[in-house]
């Protein structure tokens, strides 16, 4: 406190002394009452339509994909990076979305937009694939309950990731030489320099794509709970600050007093 360091910095110190007393030492810290420090609760960072589109016009190849994607959907960072070919429905034009937060799964639509580009991604994929099935490799990576359930599932073409590393990699557990997802941070480092590019001054990463998708959503009509869907929230209290974003704690939209005639 006395160096004023983040909520999320002192709760760790916190965490480690009781860790210490209790664990280490033997001697629980009975009888002391101990408060957390509370995070603050801040506003996202939203991009304006004309500012989200100009910062997609500079992003190109896989990673433009990708961030169009995370814009279109809403999904989380690494919901895009682990998607899964069978995951992806162009008859009902959706995207089923696994394992997200709180281990739920949704569906959320599949943009238009990006439909074509995204049948090109699956196209190359499907034959590095063909490739690596023919040099004896084309696993992926499953969670060891379901591999075992499934043991043909990892070579499987519906099981792969739609968005895979240019490299093979040995699992360190396993030892199985395996094609992983690309890097996380690979996209992360894109998109801020897309948003360099494009002239845009707010700190822009992945995640402000979705909240730029949940408040475009709002801004167009849609139904706050619908959205609460999309994003996955368990609570609609946590989509309920993209009404702030907009300035519309209300019912109707707040005017700033320096406007009234």
């Amino acid at each position: 406190m006395e160096r004023k360091v983040a909520a999320s910095t002192q709760n760790l110190a916190l965490n480690a002394l009781v860790f210490l007393f209790e664990q280490v030492l033997g001697r629980p810290l009975k009888g002391l009452h101990l408060s957390r420090a509370r995070r603050p609760r801040r506003l996202p960072v939203v991009l304006t339509r004309a500012e989200a589109k100009a910062l997609l016009v500079k992003m190109q190849g896989q990673h433009g994909l990708m961030a169009g994607l995370l814009y279109g959907t809403g999904m989380r960072l690494m919901e895009c990076v682990r998607l899964r070919v069978k995951d992806i429905d162009f008859g009902y034009r959706c995207i089923t979305v696994r394992s997200g937060k709180g281990e739920k799964d949704r569906v959320v639509p599949l943009p238009e937009r990006y439909a074509a580009a995204l049948q090109t991604q699956l196209e190359q994929r499907h034959r590095q694939h063909d490739q690596d099935r023919a040099a004896g490799l084309g696993e992926v990576y499953l969670p060891e309950a379901l591999a075992r359930k499934y043991p043909a599932a990892p070579r499987e073409w519906g099981w792969q990731y739609v968005f895979a590393s240019s490299r093979l990699a040995q699992d360190p557990r396993s030892g199985r030489v395996r094609r992983h997802h690309v890097h996380e941070v690979s996209l992360q480092r894109a998109i801020r320099e897309a948003a360099h590019a494009a002239g845009i001054a707010k700190p822009v990463s992945s995640h402000a794509l979705r909240h730029s998708f949940a408040t475009h959503l709002l801004e167009a009509g849609y139904d706050i709970r619908t959205v609460q869907e999309l994003l996955g929230h368990a609570d609609v209290s946590t989509t309920m600050i993209y009404t702030h974003v907009l300035n519309r704690p209300g019912v109707a939209p707040v005017r700033s007093p320096a406007d009234f005639d």
